[in-house]
């Protein structure tokens, strides 16, 4: 006779306890146990720790699986969720079995050791028909679904009840969200603004929407100075557009003579050779019509920005073309022009800036790509896969998040169609627009930055600590990927990741192969890349160009959500009174800082870059990288606060201890 030793945990979350009866059996190589009851008195409770001697006639050989089985107790039925069971063997072994999910009352679950493996190097059949069997299971419960033709798909499903409850948000996170959303909104009602559709009586008026953070402070007194309007196509909400300017665009005719003053004598081409001119072009939203927010008609434009780069390391603008198409009725402006022509054309820029950020940046290659590489998981990789491991805490939430954006932002009901001047068909024109010109160096920020030549800018701190944050997440994912594929042949025999990319590659991607997203694995090297992309897009990208969206925009006319006014046709027409009927309706800038506000928050069940809560790994290797890990990202964040202290406008984004594992809000 010889004795197994069981420790059941509990996950300490709100109704994870249950008083049902729990089953166990223990299957190894050589034998198998007898189904015994994990008989406790008082039931499993949330957090508990619970240990359990399992006796069999010889050992088992060397476990394959643990069999859980609950049944209900007196006609009673509820859920219990486990964290995991850990095996002590008479041989001396400790084997842990991960699990982090639901047990329904007459349900089995089959639990694989912790250390990770690959399909064909598996030579055991029962564990290969398990991984088969789990997969079989997982491509019913998640299934794809064609959310707007020419857009990547998302998950079959419509509300976030019908998701599987292990990917459904923890009881504190969803009644956090909900609340936080309530008050926001019935705050701003009781300050009787939230209805209302006035225009603003002046710009100062705007005080009465409270304070905010540093940045947003920071905003309401410097929004209209163009040291700060250059500074955010580096360091605000969308860091992506800016590119390096060689050449000036046909269709943007500017002359020497028109910024002879912002560049203090030089000219355009000498500028451009020194690699000080830059541009910022929005010729996705042309030809896109504004929405009908509030029974009026919105406008949208597609400017071309042109940038200088001057000796004090400032990125100033210099010219302004609000349309497309070089016309009479579109002229440039410049800083020479008026103030208040040249705040208006700050002001359609930044309502660019918000439709282009928000569909294509924010919504597209953060939450919408994020949802591609959660269904691609878990259809196609079973638990022990050590690629599963790596992707696991970088795909919490996201569902769930996605699910409730495309039923209260999105919809035809949502924010964007009743207070977004890009709200309506015009998103769905341009969600479309920014899917077929996505690229994979987009995704790959030092690609991306080499691309757009801002490689020496000064003052960039979204590259400096994005690309900081790109290498320490390659390490970790090389360190962790060779550890499993010794050779490239590895890579080229895993059936289950060929399936993974190819699934990303079709239904995210749409098999474009303009997109460069490759649709097979060749090497490790490849494999690697794009891992390392998929990390940074769940986690440090998305908090570049989420987290800001309450600082920068909490002052409205900074980051206004619907303008009403068409663009002016031409100079010296432009007073404060019309930029006040320009601007969003006093309601419509309420509702949008709410959302804003919502969509910026901490939420407390936040597991911040290199915290696992899930201990889904029991090898040295995996343990010792994931240490390395963890310290590589301190270090970054004592660097990063440490340059802050010197700055007067701090750049926090990139900052680990600020940056989530997954796209969770």
């Amino acid at each position: 006779m010889v004795i197994y030793t069981v420790t059941a945990y509990t996950g300490n979350r709100l109704m994870a306890g249950t008083n049902n009866f729990i089953y166990i059996k223990l299957r190894g190589t050589e034998d198998e146990s007898e189904e015994q009851n994990l008989y406790c008195f008082q039931g499993f409770w949330p957090g508990s720790e619970q240990e359990f001697k399992i006796d069999c006639k010889a050992s088992l050989g060397e476990l394959i699986t643990v069999k859980l089985y609950s049944k209900p107790f007196m006609g009673l039925c509820d859920q219990w969720f486990c964290d995991k069971i850990k095996v002590n063997t008479p041989e001396g072994h400790e084997i842990l079995f991960p699990c982090y999910c639901w047990l329904d009352w007459n349900e089995k679950l089959y639990l694989r050791p912790a250390k990770a493996s690959l399909v064909f190097l598996d030579e055991n059949i029962i564990a290969q028909r398990q991984r088969m069997r789990q997969l079989e299971e997982q491509q019913k419960l998640f299934r794809w679904r064609v959310y707007a033709e020419g857009t990547p798909q998302v998950i079959d499903c419509d509300t976030p009840l019908t998701l599987p409850p292990e990917v459904q948000f923890s009881y504190a996170k969803e009644n956090e969200f909900y609340y936080t959303a309530g008050t926001q909104l019935v705050a701003l009602k009781l300050t009787r603004y939230a209805d209302c559709r006035n225009s603003w009586e002046s710009i100062n008026k705007l005080d009465i929407c409270g304070n905010g953070s540093k940045t947003t402070e920071y905003c309401r007194e410097n929004w209209d100075k163009d040291e700060f309007f250059g500074y955010q196509f580096l360091n605000g909400l969308n860091p992506m557009m800016i590119q390096r300017c060689s050449t000036l665009p046909e269709n943007f005719p500017v002359t020497d003579d028109m910024v002879k003053d912002s560049l203090r004598g030089s000219s355009l081409e000498q500028e451009m050779e020194k690699g000080n001119i830059f541009l910022s072009d929005y010729k996705m939203l042309d030809g896109l019509v504004g929405n009908v927010v509030n029974d009026k008609q919105q406008y949208l434009t597609a400017p071309l920005v042109l940038l200088y780069c001057n000796p004090h390391g400032m990125m100033l603008p210099i010219a302004i073309q609000l349309m497309q198409k070089p016309s009479k009725d579109n002229p440039i402006f410049l800083p020479t022009d008026s103030k208040a022509d040249w705040i208006l054309a700050k002001i359609f820029v930044r309502n660019a800036e918000f439709a282009v950020h928000e569909v294509d940046f924010h919504l597209l290659r953060t939450h919408l790509l994020a949802e591609v590489f959660t269904v691609a998981t878990l259809r196609n990789l079973p638990s022990p896969h050590p690629l599963y491991k790596l992707l696991f805490p970088h795909i919490r939430y996201t569902l769930q998040i996605n699910i409730m954006a495309r039923s209260q932002l999105i919809s035809k009901d949502g924010f964007f169609t009743t207070h977004a001047g890009v709200g309506g068909e015009s998103l769905e024109k341009l969600l479309k627009r920014a899917t077929a010109s996505l690229t994979y160096s987009a995704l790959c920020l030092p690609d991306n930055i080499s691309e757009r030549g801002l490689e020496t800018v000064p003052c960039y701190y979204y590259r400096d600590d994005g690309m900081r944050l790109w290498d320490i997440i390659n390490k970790f994912v090389a360190g962790h990927l060779s550890h499993y594929y010794q050779e490239d042949e590895h890579v080229q025999k895993d059936t289950e990741l060929q399936h993974w990319i190819s699934e990303i590659f079709t239904n995210g991607f749409l098999r474009s192969d303009a997109s460069g997203i490759p649709s097979s694995f060749q090497t490790l090297k490849e494999l690697i890349k794009f891992v390392t992309m998929v990390i940074f897009t769940a986690s440090a990208q998305h908090a570049a160009v989420n987290s800001g969206q309450y600082d920068f925009g909490g002052w409205m006319p900074n980051y206004p959500t619907a303008l009403r006014k068409p663009p002016p046709k031409e100079k010296g027409q432009t007073t404060e009174n019309t930029i006040l009927e320009t601007l969003p309706d006093v309601g419509t800038t309420v509702n949008g800082m709410a959302v804003l506000k919502l969509l910026s928050n901490d939420s407390a069940d936040q597991y911040p870059l290199g915290n696992f809560p899930e201990n889904l790994h029991d090898e040295k290797v995996p343990c010792k990288l994931i240490e390395d890990f963890q310290k590589d990202l301190r270090e970054l964040s004592d660097f990063i606060e440490k340059r802050n202290k010197k700055l007067e406008l701090p750049y926090t984004y990139m900052n680990p201890k600020n940056v989530d594992n997954s796209v969770a809000i």
